[in-house]
């Protein structure tokens, strides 16, 4: 369970790494189930994203190259609360359970599948998340980031719930996790006896191809991220903040 990342705190990574532009305040550096964040998606309209694949396939029609669709940054609440959530309060008490999603259930899974389906797909801009390691006996938290620094995108989908008594609305989403049994690196990790996962990890290359796959094929696009592209440092939790703002300390890693 992927249930704490560390979110992104230099606003210019969001237009280097992500293209679009950062936020006006970014969120807090710890993001735990039902805190704020961000994620992107290609739309949250279903009316334009109905133009967007009129314009690609007129595009394509004519022998040209389809224009990319722009990308949108969007605040929403880490924790998905589905559309038919009964109140506001329901929503929160599922969304604590529904940060993660199995990549096989995604498609299948109450919760998950009208997003799934729907093409609600989006990316977790992240800078690292946070995993236990209890190889020694006792749970040991441990950072992950990519080797070398830049920023993940990692694969996830998104939820809008309306409150039918105000007309309010609340954006959320969750991360897809895949198996990681086999994996090189988060092979180590979770509680012995349970299975291994981790966060999907997208190329950077397959950003707009992830978001504007069909559903049928976007489950393509979750594999395991290479080993030898990701560091893991064990930190210990502090009284006070440091430099990071999430009380811990980074040790050497391994």
């Amino acid at each position: 369970m992927s249930t704490l990342f560390e979110a992104i705190k230099d606003a210019e990574l969001f237009r280097t790494a992500f293209r679009v532009e950062p936020p006006a305040e970014l969120s807090e550096r710890q993001v735990t189930p039902r805190k704020p964040a961000f994620f992107i998606a290609r739309t949250l309209d279903a009316a334009t994203d109905a133009e967007n694949a009129e314009r690609k396939a007129a595009a394509v029609a004519a022998g040209e190259e389809p224009a990319p669709h722009a990308r949108l940054l969007v605040p929403a609440q880490f924790g998905l609360v589905p559309h038919w959530a009964k109140s506001a309060s329901d929503g929160q008490l599922r969304a604590v359970k529904l940060v993660n999603v199995k990549s096989d259930n995604a498609s299948t899974g109450t919760a998950f599948r009208d997003a799934w389906l729907n093409n609600q797909r989006c990316i977790v801009p992240m800078m690292a998340f946070f995993t236990d390691d209890y190889r020694n006996g006792k749970p040991q938290s441990t950072r992950i980031a990519r080797v070398d620094g830049l920023p993940m995108g990692v694969a996830g989908v998104w939820a809008r719930w309306r409150n039918a008594e105000d007309g309010s609305e609340l954006l959320s989403f969750a991360i897809i996790t895949i198996n990681a049994n086999a994996h090189g690196l988060m092979n180590r990790y979770h509680a012995p006896g349970a299975e291994k996962n981790m966060p999907a990890i997208l190329n950077e290359g397959a950003y707009d191809a992830w978001l504007n796959a069909r559903a049928s094929q976007a489950k393509e696009f979750l594999r395991p991220y290479p080993a030898q592209k990701l560091l893991a440092n064990p930190v210990e939790k502090k009284g006070r903040k440091d430099a990071l703002g999430l009380g811990m300390t980074i040790r050497n890693p391994r």
